[in-house]
């Protein structure tokens, strides 16, 4: 299968050990562990007014939930060096944009995956609508994107720069 950019998360090696790591223990311990609360409720009786149960289930749910985003994050990652510095945004870059042209109005932020980032930097994800209008842009362009209110908001990008976290 042929990655696009679109489809890539960008970790660094620590960033992609990390959440493997996780994976590991919540398809491990994790799992047994909540299968024998499961289990341990069931044995307290009626389901349908069982609390313990159902609060089971539910941690169940979302723990299930994280296993196959954590899989599928690690399928599509590119692990390694950060992007090289070719001024054109791409997943794993730190991007400075100006909103409507505005220079005094600007903000930074690493396009890319929560996951890579060491929360010192505002993320936006390459699918995000600000993601998909600026990818592939070169410093001094602009890239029009719709805001979740359907109004339209212009931003030009000024830096470019790979991510060094």
């Amino acid at each position: 299968m042929t990655q696009t950019s679109e489809n890539v998360t960008w970790l660094t090696q620590s960033g992609f050990d990390q959440l493997k790591a996780e994976l590991a223990h919540l398809e491990g311990p994790a799992r047994a562990e909540i299968v024998q609360k499961i289990e341990a409720a069931r044995e307290e009786g009626d389901l349908k007014e069982n609390a313990g149960y159902h609060a089971a289930r539910e941690e169940q749910g979302k723990q299930e939930l994280r296993v196959r985003q954590l899989k599928q994050l690690l399928e599509r990652a590119k692990v390694g060096e950060a992007p090289t510095d070719t001024g054109i945004v791409a997943p794993g870059m730190v991007v400075t944009v100006a909103f409507d042209g505005d220079p005094d109005d600007t903000m930074e932020f690493l396009l890319g995956s929560r996951e890579a980032a060491d929360g010192t930097l505002a993320i936006y994800s390459p699918q995000s609508p600000l993601g998909r209008a600026i990818d592939g842009k070169k410093i001094g362009e602009d890239a029009t994107y719709e805001l979740p209110n359907g109004k339209k908001a212009s931003v030009t990008i000024t830096e470019v720069k790979p991510y060094e976290g």
